[in-house]
């Protein structure tokens, strides 16, 4: 108990959770039920400096918007796809020959998936320009940089589901650069590809990086992300 009390006194613990431990009197509930995401999301009021279009360029809104727009689109396009050789391949097709409006609906998940990578570029800039990383911020700037990462996870992990031959050879490209990470390149790949070589484990283990898992990890980060803006006082 000693060990987590001392933990719970740390700038790490600060840094990263709002609550100290132990909660034994009525404050700490208290502050546990204060520094609940769902109850208090919304901040009580803001200063007018904080929401003028030059200060954020709506960046941060932009990019979730994006995210949005990628996730009801990449609902449907599901749908249509199955992730199978050569079905993966065939959907494409149907997909701008046959289904009605699939090319577009394809075109505005594709063009999403640009414009986020460029807006959260854009957003990390402006936040580091800016200073908003600063204490107690900095554990929020670790967060969004993930968030970064992962976005471009998204859209390298998407890359391969068409599966032709610019997505074959990009993703053959990105294994290669995998195996030289040093101690676990080999591992790396060969978790990455499902085996030695692109094939039909490699699709169906993109596809679930794509649909499912690294999804998963971008709505918790995103809702913890908005919490900790507004926990650490605004965009002030």
């Amino acid at each position: 108990m000693k060990f987590f009390y001392w933990i719970s006194q740390t700038k790490i613990w600060e840094s990263v959770f709002r609550t100290k431990l132990p909660i034994s009197t009525n404050l700490d509930r208290a502050l546990v039920i204060f520094n609940s995401l769902s109850l208090h999301i919304h901040p009580i009021k803001v200063r007018e400096r904080a929401i003028k279009f030059t200060y954020t360029f709506y960046l941060g809104m932009i990019s979730f918007f994006l995210f949005l727009v990628l996730t009801i689109t990449g609902i449907l396009l599901m749908l249509y796809y199955q992730p199978a050789i050569p079905n993966a391949y065939e959907n494409m097709k149907d997909l701008k020959y046959v289904v009605s409006n699939g090319n577009f609906l394809r075109n505005m998940h594709r063009w999403s998936a640009h414009l986020m990578v460029i807006s959260v570029f854009l957003h990390m800039l402006r936040v580091f320009f800016k200073g908003a990383y600063r204490p107690p911020r900095q554990f929020n700037w670790i967060v969004g940089v993930v968030l970064l990462i992962i976005t471009l996870l998204l859209s390298y992990t998407g890359y391969l589901l068409p599966y032709d031959q610019l997505s074959y050879w990009a993703v053959t490209v990105g294994a290669n650069i995998a195996r030289y990470v040093p101690l676990i390149g080999e591992e790396l790949s060969f978790l990455l590809l499902g085996g030695n070589n692109i094939g039909e484990y490699t699709l169906v283990r993109f596809y679930v990086l794509h649909c499912v898992i690294l999804p998963a990890f971008m709505v918790m980060l995103i809702a913890f992300h908005f919490w900790r803006i507004r926990k650490d006082g605004g965009l002030l």
